[in-house]
Order: structure tokens, then C-alpha cells, then sequence
């Protein structure tokens, strides 16, 4: 055998090794989010929406890491530490809480790794400084999800308001923009009653509720502990409208409230009842091709507004890795800086949650056409049109 058919034989068995090999990731997603814990219900159908993520993107191997967070906030910060120094991933997505995605940002900041939240508090993106710059996130923010209930509100003549909401960042942040809504709109806030998310019993603060005569309350929370002041108030014989925030909207919440939540008003995500929207609306058909496909894979108990909103990371991915990627190589500095520039420039993406226009000054990219208004009747959400 001559040289030259050696060295062609060796390069052969050499391709075909190299073909056994599995190929290194190319690009890393890190994730933390709650799959235990009272914000179990959250993580858990993000995590079947990850189960739809694409392996590869721009032609780049993707590897996702997740992390459990447990619900705990030290824990949510710690997983975004191990994410960005001992995994090197390119971008951190995560948690699926606001005070969890708050605590992450100094860390994602410190090492300059772009970040997208599952959290919906509008603190999380804004104002966008120093260190939110490098933060986005998947949900509307607060005066989105409230705008609908306070216009609802004003056509059902609703004078005063009262709240019973999470004592956390996320319960505040509500109650913030709850405050600035009724404001403009003249409703009074009639009463303002907190819990913590391991609280058993929210007595106390639903009698000072009713105390307060107001026409209607606002119960902000979210997981199964948000079912506590929901069915309080109806066995306390509340008798006034009630309203909830987006975070609430899951079959394992309307299981546990039971007959307590039938009548309450909330605003959803658009996929949540895309069945019975309008054919007009701009995010019925891709809404409809999503639902299709992740109920055939996942199936349909799976499916909540977690696992609908949660694929819009996907979305996100694949509009701006492939401009990063122009510019960098995954792995370096200089492409996390690039996907976050990135990230900041995508227009017009029509996705689940709705249609992303983020910029400089704006890391939630979304209007009022992400979300709709629903009441909850024989266990479900109905659309009410406005």
C-alpha cells in the first residue's frame, strides 16, 4: 500500500470518528426557574415550552441548562451566579417571579450577560440604566395587564377599588400602577391589604376588605398561593366584582380556588383563549400555529400561560443570535454585548405574548395588543370583549 493510500485511509477512519463524536454546544442558554415551591406552577410550564426550543440556531448547536430555583430568591441568585461563571453561558433567562428575576439583575449586569425575565413586574426593565440595559423580559409590563381591568371597571361603574396583593416587589409593583390607573379614572382605592406567599390564612386582611365597602377588589398574587384570597373573600360572603392579575391565569389555580374564582375578571395573554378572539386579531395565527404544535407534543393539561409566553424566548433567539452571531463568536464577551444589542434592536416580532418593539429606552417591547380580558366561567377562562 502506498503512502498516499494510507494517508487517505487514515483521513477516512479520522472523518468517521469525528462524525461519532457528539458536537460541542456552540451556544449556551442558562435558565433558572421555580419546578419547586410555592412558583412551581410558573417554572414548570416554562419548562414545557423549553421542551419545544430548537436545538440549533443560526446554524450554532444550542445546549439549555436549567436550573431549579426552588421559589427562593437567594436560590434564583445563586443559579445566576453558577449560569454565568462556572457554566459561561451566553445569556440567562430567568425567573419566572419578579422578585427573583429582581434580585438576578445585579449579577447578569456584573458580567455583562444579556438576560431575559419570565417575571412581569415593570421594575425589572425600567428605568433602563446601567444595569437593566442588559435585562429584557417576556411578560407586558403591570399598566398593560391593569389597563384592561380599569376600563372594564369605568364601563361597570366601579367607584372604589380596594387591594389584596403578595408583600413582595411583585405585589408592590401593582399596586403602583393600580394606584396611577384608578387615579386617572377617579376610583378610589378603598383599602390596601398585603400577605406573604406562605401565609395560610389572609382572614384578617378580607375583613378589612368588606369594612371598607368597596364595589370591587383586586387580588394580586400568583402560583397555588394566590388561590387564599380568592376563596376567603367568597367565604366571607364578598359580594363586589373581582379582579386578577395575568400570573393567576392556570388550570391548577382554578382547580384549587374551585367555585370561589367563578365570575372573576382578568387579563390574559392572547393564546390563553385564542379560540374564541376575533379573526382580526394579529396574534391569532401564530397563536394558533404554537397551540397546535405544543399541544400535539406536550399535550393539552400542559398547556397555561407560562408555557405560552415562555416560547417567546425562543422567538427572540431566533430573530437576534443570527445578527450576534454576525459579529462574534458565542462564548466571548464580545458576543454577549453584541446579542444584547441585538436583542435591543428587534422590531416588529410577532409572537405569543405579542408583538416585541424593544429599544433603547423600552426593554419590554409590548402594547395593549398582548392582552385581553377574560372572566372565568365552568372552570375556564371567557373572553369579554371590549
Amino acid at each position: 500500500m502506498t503512502r498516499t493510500h494510507r494517508a487517505a485511509r487514515w483521513l477516512a477512519a479520522a472523518a468517521l470518528v469525528s462524525a461519532a463524536l457528539p458536537v460541542a454546544a456552540q451556544l449556551k442558554v442558562g435558565t433558572t426557574i421555580p419546578l419547586t415551591g410555592p412558583a412551581a406552577v410558573l417554572g414548570i410550564g416554562q419548562r414545557s415550552a423549553m421542551g419545544m426550543y430548537p436545538d440549533t440556531i443560526a446554524g450554532l448547536k444550542v445546549e439549555y441548562i436549567t436550573l431549579d430555583d426552588a421559589s427562593d430568591t437567594t436560590m434564583a441568585v445563586t443559579n445566576a451566579r453558577k449560569l454565568v461563571s462556572e457554566n459561561n453561558v451566553d445569556i440567562v433567562v430567568g425567573s419566572s417571579t419578579s422578585p427573583q428575576a429582581l434580585a438576578m439583575i445585579d449579577v447578569v449586569a456584573d458580567a455583562q450577560v444579556p438576560m431575559i425575565a419570565l417575571g412581569t413586574s415593570t421594575r425589572i426593565v425600567d428605568p433602563v440604566d446601567a444595569k437593566r440595559r442588559w435585562v429584557f423580559k417576556i411578560p407586558p409590563n403591570d399598566a398593560i395587564w391593569i389597563g384592561g381591568m380599569v376600563r372594564h371597571m369605568v364601563a361597570n361603574g366601579v367607584k372604589s377599588v380596594a387591594f389584596i396583593g403578595f408583600a413582595d416587589a411583585f405585589g408592590e409593583s401593582w399596586l403602583q400602577e393600580l394606584q396611577k390607573a384608578t387615579k386617572e379614572k377617579n376610583i378610589a382605592i378603598a383599602a390596601v391589604e398585603r400577605f406573604n406567599r406562605t401565609d395560610t390564612s389572609v382572614t384578617a386582611q378580607v375583613l378589612k376588605i368588606q369594612a371598607s365597602n368597596a364595589d370591587a377588589v383586586m387580588v394580586v398574587a400568583s402560583g397555588t398561593p394566590a388561590a387564599l384570597p380568592v376563596i376567603t373573600l367568597k367565604d366571607r360572603g364578598y359580594k363586589g366584582a373581582v379582579y386578577l392579575n395575568a400570573a393567576i391565569a392556570s388550570r391548577e389555580f382554578l382547580q384549587l380556588a374551585g367555585k370561589a374564582a367563578e365570575g372573576a375578571l382578568l387579563t390574559v395573554g392572547v393564546a390563553l383563549v385564542n379560540d374564541q378572539i376575533p379573526d382580526s386579531n394579529p396574534l391569532k395565527k401564530v397563536n394558533g400555529e404554537y397551540v397546535a404544535r405544543f399541544e400535539q407534543k406536550m399535550g393539552k393539561q400542559n398547556l397555561n400561560i407560562f408555557a405560552i409566553q415562555g416560547y417567546d424566548v425562543a422567538r427572540i433567539l431566533e430573530r437576534a443570535v443570527p445578527e450576534a452571531a454576525r459579529r462574534a463568536k458565542p462564548g466571548t464577551r464580545e458576543f454577549r454585548a453584541a446579542l444584547r444589542d441585538a436583542i435591543e434592536g428587534v422590531r416588529d416580532l410577532v409572537a405569543n405574548t405579542g408583538i416585541y418593539n424593544f429599544s433603547p429606552t423600552d426593554h419590554s417591547g409590548l402594547d395593549e395588543r398582548a392582552v385581553v380580558l377574560v372572566r372565568v366561567e365552568s372552570g375556564w377562562f371567557r373572553y369579554v370583549p371590549q
